[in-house]
């Protein structure tokens, strides 16, 4: 999971903040570019998956890494 446009540090942040600042971020991408996201709830599993078809963009990919969640987002 290392090629990535931009990446948003989420960890420690609870529902619904990392949706939220990756909302944001993705804002700021173009069409295809990818944002990693790093968050630690727990919750940020199904909120990712629904997100991604909530706005059209896509899940790449969700992994865990330790105590965090890493998340990748293709900007629709």
């Amino acid at each position: 999971m290392s090629n990535f446009t931009k990446q948003l540090d989420a960890s420690g942040l609870n529902c619904p903040m990392p949706i939220l600042r990756a909302k944001k971020a993705l804002k700021e991408l173009q069409a295809g570019d990818i944002l990693r996201v790093i968050a630690t709830d727990p919750g940020s599993v199904k909120d990712f998956e629904a997100f991604a078809k909530q706005t059209g963009n896509e899940l790449l990919e969700s992994a865990e890494e330790g105590d965090s969640f890493i998340y990748r987002l293709k900007k629709a």
